[in-house]
């Protein structure tokens, strides 16, 4: 169960920069730029709970580094989806890497 609580914090972890993001504009899908702030902190504050509560029984450092991965990993399809941002071959081969060492620090031994 603490994966999961690790996997849900990661993926609030791609909220707030994706709600910064929606918030450059004065009204973006209709919503004013203070609602994508406030969405923002609140995905901030879930992230870093369910942080807290995979921490109790998955290593300190396992969990920091797949929470940061997974929100990293995220944040990085969703600006290539939506955003148009850059997707050559270099950021995908380095985007895989980091899929890499996550699925290892999941399947290592020790956790």
């Amino acid at each position: 169960m603490a994966w999961l609580y690790l996997i849900l914090a990661g993926i609030f972890e791609i909220g707030w920069p994706l709600g910064f993001k929606l918030s450059q504009n004065s009204t973006t899908m209709g919503a004013p730029s203070w609602v994508w702030i406030v969405l923002s902190v609140v995905s901030m504050g879930l992230s870093g709970f369910f942080l807290w509560v995979a921490q109790h029984s998955i290593p300190i450092g396992t969990a920091y580094a797949v929470w940061t991965g997974v929100g990293a990993i995220g944040t990085f399809a969703i600006g290539i989806v939506f955003f148009g941002d850059s997707h050559n071959v270099w950021r995908l081969l380095a985007a895989t890497c980091l899929v890499i060492g996550i699925v290892g620090l999941k399947l290592a031994p020790g956790h």
